[in-house]
């Protein structure tokens, strides 16, 4: 949890920064809206622009940040270095970590450096924040290949940010760098680490944080190893500052506690002032926070949540809240995301805001290849597209075979419709299956059949890539798969 009495929203300072516009504006920049050309929108700088999005939510230390972060991080000055860190605790990254990646990057294309840390250290003690009971201990074999694939899920999002989205001749692209902390923490001594950074952090401070009083308090108690989390997270800070010249810390808005840690162990140490920026946590419909723990995760790795399901997940975002995520996951100026929205709401049948959110961020995730196959996908199934699904790659097919219910079957001599439907487990036996084919609920590759007994013909109901997509009614879809054709 953020501490508001400690932090301070971007709301309450964006005045300083030019901010969202119904906050105040310092006097010297105040016009009547009429006189502001649009184009001038975010242009107070990196801090403005992104609170303005509702990217950045909070600031850490308060005073400190408004005195001088804007200046720190104003064009043409030298470019900082703001890191973020990932645990390990699976093999992929998810939708609910693409915020501070997307921080990271707007970091990045301001001109600054940024460091992705993967917890390979870390991730073995386990994060308290927010959590009613402590995590399951992982093996250190395990949680050295959940760092290979964050590893791997990072570098994919940095490199396709930089080849799709970032336009040659747009001025400095700031470096970023992958780092483990298994490689700083692994080899700190125990006592050389308590003796230096832990005799720097106050108890009371950690005994403090809200998260901390409530494991307390709970019957299972809080252990040592959680309870040194923070400190450990502190220490990221304190190396990387030492060696990378870090100065900004990101996280979600429940690290708020963890980045006060980092703060107060870097300005005791080296007497720099350093500074930490959270970005909203996202939530489910139920107001979960989205993530492995919660069970509603829905990953960036294509092996474990495919293109054409992290497409549709932004397809079905609601009217209320597509907006926002086109502000947070995209890079889509805001000018245009104002006229996204107000053709929406002339032809809002269309989905256009859905529609354009998905093929940003399915296109920054998977590039502009998994973009095209989640396209391919989505017209195969929802729009019983006969070319689509004639052009599906087996990895496709497999991906859809995830998504839908599915059937391996031989074609046999004489095989008809009805015959398909109930090897295909699609209809019931007897009459009724039977009726539900001759009162048209049934389709094979987008074409209605009402005669159970037609014969199936390859290139018709069999396309040639030896596929069939069989539908019932008007949501069930089923895809077929034919062996040895």
């Amino acid at each position: 949890m953020a501490a508001p009495t400690l932090g301070r929203r971007c709301g309450r300072v964006a005045g300083l920064w030019g901010g969202p516009r119904r906050a105040p504006l310092p006097l010297p920049l105040r016009r009547r809206a009429h006189e502001q050309p649009r184009r001038a929108r975010g242009a107070g700088g990196l801090l403005a622009a992104q609170c303005e999005r509702g990217l950045f939510q909070e600031v850490f230390p308060a005073q400190s940040a408004e005195e001088q972060l804007p200046g720190l991080l104003e064009p043409g000055r030298p470019p900082l270095t703001a890191y973020c860190g990932f645990d390990p605790t699976a093999d992929s990254l998810h939708v609910g970590h693409l915020l501070a990646v997307m921080a990271l990057l707007h970091f990045q294309r301001a001109g600054h450096n940024v460091i992705a840390v993967v917890g390979g250290a870390t991730a073995r003690l386990g994060d308290p924040s927010g959590r009613e009971r402590a995590r399951e201990p992982l093996p250190a074999e395990r949680v050295r290949a959940h760092a290979r694939g964050l590893r791997a899920g990072l570098g994919r999002l940095f490199e396709n940010h930089r080849e799709l989205f970032w336009a040659a001749g747009g001025g400095r692209l700031g470096q970023a760098a992958l780092l483990d902390n298994a490689r700083w923490l692994g080899r700190q001594p125990l006592l050389g680490f308590l003796g230096g950074a832990g005799g720097r952090l106050r108890m009371g401070t950690l005994l403090s944080r809200q998260s901390c009083q409530a494991r307390l308090r709970s019957p299972e108690g809080m252990s040592l190893a959680e309870f040194l989390y923070p400190a450990l997270q502190a220490y990221d800070f304190l190396h990387l500052h030492r060696h990378h010249g870090c100065r900004i810390q990101l996280g979600g808005a429940d690290q708020m506690g963890n980045i006060m840690s980092g703060y107060e162990l870097v300005t005791k140490m080296t007497g720099t002032d350093v500074f930490g920026i959270t970005v909203p946590l996202i939530t489910s419909t139920t107001g979960d926070k989205l993530g492995k723990t919660a069970g509603n995760a829905v990953w960036l790795n294509r092996d474990k949540t495919s293109p054409f399901e992290l497409y549709q997940f932004f397809v079905r975002q609601h009217d209320n809240i597509v907006e926002k995520y086109l502000k947070l996951f995209t890079f889509i100026p805001l000018e245009e995301i104002d006229h996204i929205m107000e053709m929406h709401a002339k032809e809002p049948e269309k989905w256009g805001p859905q529609k354009r959110l998905a093929a940003e961020v399915t296109k920054l995730v998977h590039g502009r290849e998994g973009l095209e196959s989640a396209k391919r996908c989505t017209k195969a199934l929802y729009y019983s597209s006969v070319e689509a699904l004639e052009a599906m790659s087996d990895q496709e097919l497999q991906e859809l075979f995830r998504q839908t219910p599915s059937a391996e079957l031989m074609l046999e001599p004489g095989m008809n419709v009805l015959d398909l439907c109930r090897k295909a487990n699609a209809i019931p036996d007897g009459p009724s299956g039977y009726q539900k084919i001759t009162d048209g609920g049934v389709s094979i590759n987008g074409i209605r059949v009402t005669d159970p007994e037609t014969v199936l013909i390859l290139g018709q109901h069999i396309l040639k890539n030896g596929v069939s997509l069989l539908r019932i009614g008007k949501k069930n879809y089923y895809v077929i798969k034919w062996l040895q054709l």
